[in-house]
């Protein structure tokens, strides 16, 4: 499965489960990850990789960024991962 379908299925799970998604293709920040997605006052940034792949380590800079701003933001294989993250998180 490429990338992009594993970020289709994504954004319809959180879709489905009452989130606005945006795919951020450019934005003045490099790094940015690939979803974000909002519902009820909650951000969250997620960006998607194949299994076995690893985020650049600027991603893993702006991510950790994130986070430490207060922004849920995650690296996700799979929909699995997001139900898991999400279920933590009680979002």
């Amino acid at each position: 499965m490429t990338e992009s379908q594993i970020q289709t299925k994504i954004a319809k799970r959180l879709r489905d489960n009452g989130w606005l998604v945006t795919k951020l293709i450019q934005t003045s920040m490099n790094g940015i990850p690939d979803l974000m997605a909002i519902r009820k006052g909650n951000v969250i940034f997620l960006e998607v990789k194949k299994p076995g792949e690893e985020a650049s380590e600027l991603q893993k800079y702006v991510i950790d960024n994130l986070n430490k701003a207060g922004v849920f933001s995650r690296v996700v294989t799979c929909v699995e991962d997001v139900d898991v993250h999400l279920s933590l998180i009680h979002i």
